[in-house]
């Protein structure tokens, strides 16, 4: 009776710590809540690796700046939807700014860890 006690606490155990450690958060986003901000939808997606931005004007231009003062994400977009990839982007606070002539929006994206990559090797 003991065996399948420790067995079925080890168990739980083990399912609450795999639950736990699998729902770390890859990013995390600061929205902009001015009223001329509402008419744009930014939000990451559910696994936090995409950002979405949605919007009934076109949105023309989004940039992100890091830390560094440096550019990784400059697009020019022109449409009313845009899926932002983050897996790309390096560890530290990154300003988003998205442009909806003639409406500047202004969030912030933190990125907290690397994006695991995942290495495929081929046996001939």
């Amino acid at each position: 009776m003991k065996k399948y006690l420790v067995v079925l606490i080890i168990s739980c155990t083990n399912l609450l710590l795999q639950d736990l450690f699998s729902q770390e958060s890859f990013a995390t986003i600061e929205k902009n809540v001015h009223i001329s901000a509402r008419g744009l939808f930014h939000d990451l997606n559910k696994s936090k690796d995409t950002l979405l931005l949605k919007s009934d004007k076109a949105i023309n231009y989004v940039y992100s700046i890091n830390r560094d003062y440096k550019r990784e994400v400059d697009k020019y977009i022109n449409a009313n939807s845009y899926k932002v990839p983050l897996k790309n982007l390096s560890i530290g606070k990154h300003l988003f700014v998205v442009r909806q002539s003639p409406v500047l929006i202004v969030f912030v994206i933190r990125i907290l860890k690397d994006h695991p990559t995942i290495i495929s090797t081929s046996e001939k």
